[in-house]
């Protein structure tokens, strides 16, 4: 039977391919492990299904060997390897096949260090005879043109009596993707016969002249759809013109003062790429391609929401998400006040936008196009409810209480189909989560280069901003600070404080929101050009006790949102209001009702530690729970506070656990207080028995904090380092003894710990972490190895780790964001540094500029011991200025430059400085383009050193000629244990010849 859209292609294996009768066989076999990792990467079955199609199309596979091999039940890995072993049985002929199919599905970056044989050539084939055969031989294309016709043909297949309405609601499980949909439509109709198959043929043959290309879908669309979309975009645009995050101290439009922050996505080996706003939604770094939800994940104050905002609005001006027809934004926070069970057509046009006519009709093209529609979902982790995948509701129009449509949605069970992105801090999005993520977005906050821009388009006035940056520029530790969007913002606005202040530049976060104060009471001072005497916290301690009873309240239940009652129960006059901490929610406002939320969430903090801190109540289980790692609220407080978080129908109110993000950056406020920085300012504000009974608990805390963590450090096993691997938390502790400023403090907190190693590894350290660790940790009796890989350590974070540097003999910075400059002031301080004698800079920016401050190292400093350099941007110039320096060391024991640049000529290089080193025991070129000559020039290095014991050149492009170079090489010196080869130029019977003359090469 003829079918007129029939794109079946039968690859066969050109003549040399058939020539080596063991070649594509053994393929599979050497490459079991990368096959199998490549159709499994990131749990989505995709891969997988796609080369099933193929095989089947291409008759490799017959229906049977389909269903042993895609079995439903078994995990995804067992589908993958009954696949190869079905392959493998098959022959060589099948195995050609399946790696045609695999080069075929893969993108190009996946394909990276896989060997697919000699090339298939491409031929055609009679087309079956029969309906069921030509749906398995078209198969691959079906999937595509069915994708969105699925429901439709559907339809044909029930109206013909083909499919029962089981049949129908089997394939359209909410759990399936659209191909997975598809997929599920053709098996059925194989298992119904052959009227079924050719029912669903005619109807692709009827549907195919008409149906219309996406491209041109918008002007199929009704007009009543294309109202709502204009409705939609206008009320979007009102919403995100003016920049709202920071709406109580003025209106910026946004376009004036939207800054870019610095956006990184990891992919499954771990490396990292930095993406501009469209990336946001787009496919790089993608993990998990069939799950619908992205998270843009960052600290308080790094600008998730603004940048929401931003695509929200470029969305609005068809700038942005073109492909994009409805766009629905949510403010977790909001949702909170939400009591009513909602259907999700009730969340959208009760919550967004509601439809001037035609309800019914905009909804259904909602429910019919979920591709074309995106929710944003802002602040999960100011949602009072904990996400759990415990209570499944997948029907949009029946109401349910507003967590389980939220946790559905996320999850896809409810409108699979739909890309969600949501913000949330890092540390409110657990496991469970995660499993649903496409993918996970890091918001890093600004660079340099952000912080000289946002500051210049918030002052108009150059000599202003050009003060501001030079004042930044000379007090690292602020500059550090300003990394954090919101910090950025408070220093620009309280520049006339910050450069005119008699207290000296600020150093923590707690002198920079001290800033804050201080700037809205003389905004507000009635006093001739707003001058504040020394006890302006005294004089308006009235109005901040207010404000901090209602932060703390706020906080332990996890409300965020406070109504006119609230505020009217702490005592909170309209003066107190118009002092700007606190700013009218217009959304969620009625006549009869008005809303309230502080400033910013870090700010309602800050009220929440002062009240800790000034409040003459004794009570001292206040501070003890703010320390605890993990935090149950007082008894009976959600009953009193926040009535419109609370449903008053509700007789028995569950307890909200308050999060732990904000009580940790409160305990921050809280031991920044307590410095004696601020000792005079609070004299008077707090009677000084019980400020000290306060501090000296505050003190008792964090020491038992750390001690906590002592207690985990495991005994060394035999041969290995004492090492403690501290987690996010204790990145906390020590930035409250940072806040203290408190030398003593810092120098108890660390005097018992007793490791070789200390891992900070993803503890989003960021400039300011850098600067607390430095502070603390430079009081160390002993050198330790440093290990702060993947982070956000940057050229600023750098340079605050200099006052530390005497006390690493190791310092790992792998995947950092740090650049040549920064690496020129490390090394520039790491000379004077007798200890520190190890680096690891892998996957940062560094290129050829930094490699002469390397050679300096190396030359001038003779107990240098490793240097890792992998996967910069060094070419053989790099190369040619290390060797240099390699040339007068005789101390480096390893060198790793793997995933660079430096080819054969900076192989050569490289080899002629080390033959001589009486101390080199391991060098890693891998994937350094280096070819035969290379190899050759690093034989002379092999059969004269006396300590190489590895040499790995993987990746590389060395043929036989520089193998057997090698061999020569080995021959005469039987000390090197292994070389590497792996990847290179070389045929699966040249890897086996030559590893049977020397053992020690490895392929």
């Amino acid at each position: 039977m003829s079918h007129p859209f029939s794109l079946v292609l039968i690859v066969s294996v050109d003549f040399e391919t058939r020539q080596s009768s063991t070649m594509s066989t053994q393929l599979i076999l050497k490459q079991r492990a990368e096959l199998l990792a490549v159709l499994c990467g990131g749990g989505s079955a995709e891969p997988l299904d796609c080369v099933l199609d193929l095989l089947l199309a291409w008759e490799v596979l017959v229906w049977e060997d389909y269903l042993n091999i895609r079995v439903v039940e078994k995990p995804l890995c067992s589908n993958v390897r009954q696949l190869l072993d079905v392959v493998y049985d098959k022959g060589e002929d099948a195995c050609s096949f399946f790696l045609a199919a695999i080069n075929q599905i893969l993108p190009d970056e996946q394909k990276v260090g896989l060997c697919f044989g000699n090339g298939c050539a491409v031929v055609g084939k009679n087309r079956p005879d029969s309906a069921t055969l030509t749906l398995l031989a078209d198969r691959p294309v079906l999937v595509t043109k069915l994708r969105d016709n699925i429901d439709e043909a559907l339809h044909a297949l029930l109206t013909t009596g083909c499919f029962t309405i089981k049949d129908c609601d089997g394939v359209q499980l909410p759990v399936y993707t659209p191909s997975q949909q598809v997929r599920r439509l053709l098996d059925q109709v194989k298992f119904k016969g052959e009227t079924a198959a050719k029912t669903l043929l005619q109807f692709l043959e009827q549907t195919e002249p008409t149906r219309p290309n996406p491209e041109e879908k918008e002007s199929h669309l009704s007009a009543d759809c294309l109202l709502y979309q204009t409705k939609l975009r206008s009320s979007v645009a009102a919403q995100s013109l003016f920049l709202s995050t920071y709406g109580g101290t003025g209106r910026f439009s946004l376009d004036d003062i939207y800054t870019d922050g610095l956006l990184e996505v990891m992919d499954g080996s771990g490396e990292t790429t930095t993406l501009g706003l469209e990336d946001v939604v787009g496919p790089i770094g993608s993990l998990n391609e069939d799950a619908d939800t992205i998270l843009v994940s960052g600290e308080a104050g790094s600008g998730k929401s603004t940048l929401l905002q931003r695509l929200h609005l470029l969305w609005a001006r068809k700038a942005l998400l073109t492909n994009t027809f409805l766009l629905f934004s949510f403010s977790c926070r909001k949702l909170n006040s939400e009591h009513r069970e909602l259907s999700l057509k009730e969340l959208l046009f009760l919550h967004c936008c509601w439809p001037d006519r035609s309800q019914d009709e905009v909804f259904q093209y909602i429910l019919d196009h979920p591709h074309m529609v995106l929710f944003t979902f802002d602040g999960l982790d100011e949602f009072k409810h904990g996400f759990t995948d415990e209570e499944r509701h997948c029907c949009p129009t029946k109401q349910v209480p507003i967590h389980v449509l939220l946790f559905n949605l996320l999850q896809g069970t409810l409108m699979k189909g739909i890309l969600k992105v949501v913000t949330s801090r890092p540390q409110a999005v657990g496991p469970s989560l995660k499993r649903y993520l496409r993918k996970e977005v890091h918001l890093k906050g600004f660079s340099c280069r952000g912080i000289n821009c946002f500051v210049k388009k918030h002052h108009s006035d150059p000599a202003i901003a050009r003060s501001v940056i030079e004042s930044l520029q000379s007090n690292t530790v602020l500059l550090g600070l300003c990394h954090i969007p919101v910090f950025c913002w408070i220093v620009t606005k309280c520049h006339r404080e910050l450069l005119g202040g008699q207290d000296g530049i600020p150093q923590t976060i707690t002198d920079v929101y001290l800033l804050v104060l201080q700037h809205f009471f003389k905004r507000n001072s009635s006093q001739p050009q707003g001058v504040l005497g020394k006890a302006w916290l005294e004089e308006h301690l009235n109005t901040v006790l207010k404000l901090g009873q209602l932060a703390l309240e706020g906080l332990e239940a996890s409300c965020y949102v406070f109504s006119g009652y609230e505020l009217q129960r702490n005592g909170l006059t309209e003066q107190d209001i118009s002092m700007g901490f606190l700013i009218y929610c217009n959304d969620l406002s009625v006549t009869h009702c008005k809303h309230y939320e502080f400033l910013h969430i870090t700010l309602q903090c800050f009220f929440a530690a002062l009240y800790v801190v000034l409040t003459r109540n004794n009570n001292r289980s206040a501070i003890s729970r703010l320390f605890q790692p993990q935090y149950t609220q007082w008894s009976g407080l959600s009953q009193r506070c926040l009535g419109h978080c609370i449903d008053p129908s509700v007789e028995e109110v569950k307890t909200h656990v308050a999060e732990t993000p904000n009580l940790q950056i409160t305990a921050q406020f809280v031991s920044g207080l307590f410095s004696q920085r601020h000792h005079n300012l609070l004299l008077d504000c707090c009677p000084t028995a019980v400020r000290e009974r306060k501090f000296k608990q505050v003190v008792k805390s964090l020491s038992k904090g750390m001690q906590r963590h002592f207690k985990t450090i495991p005994r060394p096993v035999e041969g290995e380092k004492k090492s403690m691997h501290a987690m996010p938390s204790f990145v906390w502790l020590i930035k409250c003894i940072y806040e203290m400023q408190d030398n003593s403090i810092a120098q108890g907190a660390v005097a018992k710990l007793d490791v070789e190693h200390l891992k900070l590894t993803y503890c989003n350290i960021g400039p300011m972490e850098c600067t607390a660790l430095t502070y603390v940790l430079k009081f160390l009796r002993n050198p330790v190895g440093l290990q702060l890989d993947n982070n956000s350590v940057g050229d600023v974070g750098v340079e605050q780790l200099l006052p530390c540097l005497h006390i690493c003999h190791s310092l790992y910075l792998r995947n950092n964001n740090i650049s040549d400059e920064g690496i020129r002031k490390l090394l520039e301080k790491g000379m004077k540094c007798e200890s520190f004698q190890k680096i690891a800079l892998f996957n940062n920016k560094l290129t050829d500029a930094c490699t002469k401050h390397f050679a300096w190292l190396l030359k001038e400093k003779q107990n240098f011991l490793s240097l890792r350099l992998g996967n910069n941007n060094i070419t053989c110039v790099g190369a040619e200025q290390l060797a240099e320096g390699l040339s007068h060391n005789q101390s480096l024991q390893y060198l790793g430059l793997w995933g660079n640049k430096i080819g054969d000529r900076g192989a050569e290089a490289l080899a002629t400085a080390l033959k001589n080193s009486k101390s080199l025991i391991w060098l890693s070129l891998v994937d350094n383009g280096v070819g035969s000559a290379g190899a050759c020039a690093l034989a002379k290095l092999v059969s004269q050193s006396k300590t190489l014991a590895e040499l790995w050149l993987s990746k590389n492009c060395i043929s036989r000629n520089g193998v057997e170079c090698l061999i020569e090489a080995l021959k005469i010196n039987c000390s090197v244990k292994e070389v590497w080869l792996r990847r290179n130029n070389l045929s699966p019977e040249e890897e086996e010849e030559l590893s049977k003359q020397e053992s020690r090469l490895t392929f």
